[in-house]
Formats: structure tokens, C-alpha cells, sequence
């Protein structure tokens, strides 16, 4: 295509160059080319490009505007376009920010929801389920109620090394504690935490498992091997914030839970539009080094939890007995391929849709929990008092959810410094 316009280009100059009178050739923006590439790219691969509105590119002035013209917006909540440098710092784990996601608590108050090892609070203590009072004097919680994402914006400021916020907090003890801390780079870790329960029902392994991204297969290495080590027989995967990501890391946490009696079993199917079907392909669950033998799988979610984390699900229950505890999850069972425009743009457009190995999948609606139970950020992931893990533990112990009580429950409230357009995508690279 570089080519191509370039003649062109170069071609009407000339031609023109002789006539006095013609109006001057302009030469297009990078953010013009991009558009029209964007434009062609989802004409030729778009999953719904039947159903896409007519558009005149010219009438707008980026990939940004165009997209968000051309989407078939009854299904599509996901397609996007972000810069080549926003890719590169989310493929890496590269984060700017205090690590922190924060939730409003039954009783309306504002708590630590999610921490990374890296974050600068981290180091001082901080952990999930810490009440924050107050962020640079201001009550928190008015914002909250109010899903006032602007002013939560104002008020934690930009994601710039160097930001300074101060928090109040109030600690488990029930103190109050000021922490002033500065926004840095670094790292996150997906694997929040993994562990072993000694249940009456025999060991079974806990991971909070946080992102799809490269750097989460050697994480998940490390946390499979333990839980081989340690001859689980059940395992709870909590994918409560686990908005997706890359296949290959789906691929490979998919088969580390499938076990070895899988290996080399359809696991995944793609299916793409009517004009790129030589490129559906059935993907099969692959040879690992520390398969599991389990009996049962337990998965915590919430509606946070979408793409890649769905297929897992999805992908496995033909094989395994595979039991969701929490809210239904996002309903995302499509995917995208990744379009690079140079080193300015990367494409997301939705371009396949996926399906078990028994054919089973267009669950836009989300998948439905055995039981409802809400997020309860009042404890940490591993305290066996908080909810969701509380009644994961239930049903591994009598082989079904609690029928006695029921869990307060409401719709979770949270605001995460984690760009969550980027947590929803699931990435084949092509």
C-alpha cells in the first residue's frame, strides 16, 4: 500500500506541475493514512462487516473517529485503537501509577480492592481490604456513589512519573495512617498469588491471576510447578479483574489446568468472516512441564472478567468439571488480531469468534455463576472469611454451593488506574 500511494503521489506532482492554475497537491497526515488503512482493514476482516454503518472516511480525521463510525455498536463493545507506545509499555507489564484498585464496600466506604507486589504502596504495608478515608483531603467515598469517573480522574491525577498523592488511610488495627507516595514506573506482576488450601476435600491450589500477558507464562511457571509439587487435586483460579489478553498465555495456563490427559485436544475454535474462512483453525491443548490431575475446577469472577479469561473457562469445560462462583462475567466470546500502522498505530478491530470444542460459545450475555456472591474487598484474597473464596471452599468440601443464607449483595463500584480497554483484548498474532 506504501508503495503504491507513493507512485501515485509523486505521479500527480508531476502532471500537475504543468498547469499554472491547479490547487496544490497536500501531502495526507500519518493520521489520514492510518485512517484509510484502518478503513480497508475493517472492510476486509471485521467480523460484522456486513452490518458496519456506510461511512465517507474523509468525514473523519483519524483512525479514532473512523472506528468508532464503522463499529457494529448492538454487539461490538470492544474494538479499539491505541498508540504503537501505549502497545509496546501494556505487552511488557510497563505501568505508571500507584498499582492500586479501589472499590466502594457495602457500607459505602472506599477500599483497596486490588495492590501489585511493585507498587510503591505495596512496600509500606498497604494491602487489599485497607479502608482509604480520604485522597489529598477529599472524602472518597461521595465520588464513588456517585461513579463520578471525572472527578476520580482530577482528583489521582495523571499517569506521570512523578505524581504525588497522599491517602488516609485507616488500618486494620483501625487506626488512622497518612501515607504520601509518588507515582512511579514499573512492572506489574499478573500473578497476584498462589497457594495451597488443605480442605477436608484434599489440597487445592488458590491463584489470583490478574492479566494474559507474555510476561505472565513464566509467572504461571513458577506458580504451576508449586501446585505440582504440592499434588493439588482441585484448583481455584481467581479471575475476578482478569479482563483478558494474549492466546498464547491462554494456551498455555489452559493446559497446564487441562492436565496431560488432554494434551493435543481441540481446546479452541476460531472462526473469522465469510471472506478470511481460510483462516479458521482449531487449536489443540499443548505439552506442558507441570500438567495437573485435577478433579474439579473452581473459578471466581466478576463482570470484570471477560475475553481470554471466558475462554479459559469455556475452553475447559468440555473437559473438566468446571464450576464459576461470583456474578456472570463480561460476555465477550470474540477476539481480535493485532494490525500494527507503522510505529504510530495499533489496530484492534473484532475479527473472529470463538467456540469450545463443542461448538459451544456466543455467551454475550457473560457466563452465569453457580452461585451469586458479590466481591467482598473488606478481606484479602487469601483470608478464608472473604466471600467468594469462603463459598469456592464450600463447594470443593460438599460438592455443591451453600443453600443457607444469602450474601449482601451490590453492584461493585470500582475505579482501577489499569486502562481497562486494554484488559478486554485477546491478541493472535498474525
Amino acid at each position: 500500500m506504501k508503495k503504491l500511494f507513493i507512485i501515485f503521489f509523486l505521479t500527480t506532482v508531476i502532471f500537475s506541475s504543468c498547469k499554472k492554475d491547479d490547487p496544490l497537491v497536500t501531502t495526507p497526515t500519518i493520521d489520514e493514512l492510518a485512517r484509510d488503512n484502518l478503513y480497508d482493514l475493517m472492510n476486509a476482516n471485521y467480523l460484522w462487516y456486513k452490518l458496519m454503518p456506510v461511512v465517507v472516511k474523509e468525514d473523519y480525521k483519524d483512525p479514532y473517529e473512523l472506528l468508532d463510525a464503522m463499529k457494529y455498536k448492538t454487539l461490538d463493545r470492544w474494538s479499539f485503537v491505541q498508540t504503537y507506545d501505549e502497545f509496546l509499555a501494556y505487552s511488557q507489564g510497563s505501568f505508571v501509577g500507584h498499582g492500586i484498585r479501589m472499590g466502594l464496600d457495602p457500607t459505602n466506604k472506599v477500599r483497596i480492592a486490588q495492590i501489585y507486589t511493585n507498587s510503591p504502596l505495596y512496600v509500606k504495608g498497604v494491602r487489599r481490604g485497607w479502608i482509604i478515608k480520604k485522597l489529598n483531603g477529599t472524602d472518597l467515598a461521595p465520588i464513588f456513589i456517585n461513579r463520578d469517573n471525572t472527578a476520580y480522574n482530577q482528583l489521582i491525577g495523571p499517569a506521570q512519573a512523578g505524581v504525588i498523592n497522599t491517602f488516609l488511610f485507616q488500618i486494620p488495627d483501625g487506626r488512622d495512617s497518612s501515607i504520601t507516595t509518588t507515582k512511579s514506573s514499573f512492572t506489574l506482576n499478573t500473578v497476584i498469588l498462589y497457594d495451597t488450601l488443605h480442605l477436608t476435600s484434599g489440597i487445592t491450589g488458590h491463584l489470583v491471576f490478574d492479566q494474559f500477558i507474555p510476561p505472565s507464562n513464566l509467572e504461571l511457571e513458577t506458580a504451576f510447578a508449586f501446585f505440582k509439587q504440592n499434588n493439588v487435586t482441585d484448583l481455584i483460579v481467581d479471575l475476578r479483574y482478569n479482563g483478558g489478553g494474549d492466546f498464547s498465555v491462554l494456551a498455555n495456563i489452559s493446559s497446564y489446568i487441562a492436565g496431560a490427559a488432554n494434551f493435543n485436544t481441540p481446546f479452541l475454535k476460531l472462526t473469522f468472516n465469510d471472506k478470511n474462512t481460510a483462516d479458521n483453525v482449531t487449536y489443540n491443548f499443548k505439552t506442558v512441564s507441570f500438567p495437573l490431575n485435577l478433579t474439579k475446577l473452581i473459578t471466581i469472577n466478576t463482570r470484570a472478567t471477560g475475553s481470554a479469561s471466558e475462554d479459559l473457562i469455556s475452553g475447559l469445560k468440555p473437559h473438566l468439571n468446571v464450576i464459576s462462583i461470583g456474578d456472570t462475567t463480561n460476555g465477550k466470546p470474540v477476539g481480535m488480531i493485532l494490525v500494527q500502522y507503522k510505529t504510530n498505530y495499533m489496530f484492534w478491530p473484532i475479527t473472529f469468534s470463538v467456540l469450545n470444542s463443542a461448538n459451544q460459545g456466543e455467551f454475550y450475555e457473560g457466563i452465569a455463576p453457580e452461585k451469586y456472591v458479590p466481591d467482598d474487598i473488606t478481606h484479602d484474597f487469601n483470608d478464608r472469611n472473604e466471600f467468594c473464596l469462603k463459598e469456592a471452599i464450600f463447594y470443593l468440601e460438599h460438592g455443591s454451593a451453600s443453600s443457607k443464607g444469602t450474601y449482601p449483595y451490590q453492584p461493585s463500584i470500582q475505579f482501577s488506574e489499569k486502562p481497562e480497554r486494554l484488559n478486554n483484548a485477546f491478541i493472535l498474532e498474525k
